[in-house]
């Protein structure tokens, strides 16, 4: 019987702490905004997509050999 309480309890947490609605959403735009300034944010949100492509060219890189050499053969 504890075990069927605790899968109540965790899915009633889900429910409560797992969805964020359009207004919740439209608060934490707000906050950002008031933090940040509306000048600086489009700069992180360039720094933001320039660190996500680095990361994306740096996933490439670190291909196996293998495939690497299969590649380059192509």
């Amino acid at each position: 019987m504890a075990v069927f309480s605790t899968n109540i309890a965790s899915a009633t947490n889900y429910y409560i702490m797992g969805r964020l609605g359009i207004t919740e959403i439209l608060i934490i735009l707000l906050v950002v905004l008031l933090l940040f300034g509306g000048k600086k944010i489009p700069e992180l949100m360039k720094g933001l997509g320039s660190g996500i492509k680095e990361f994306k060219n740096a996933a490439k890189d670190d291909q196996p050999t293998e495939k690497k050499s299969d590649e380059e053969t192509k």
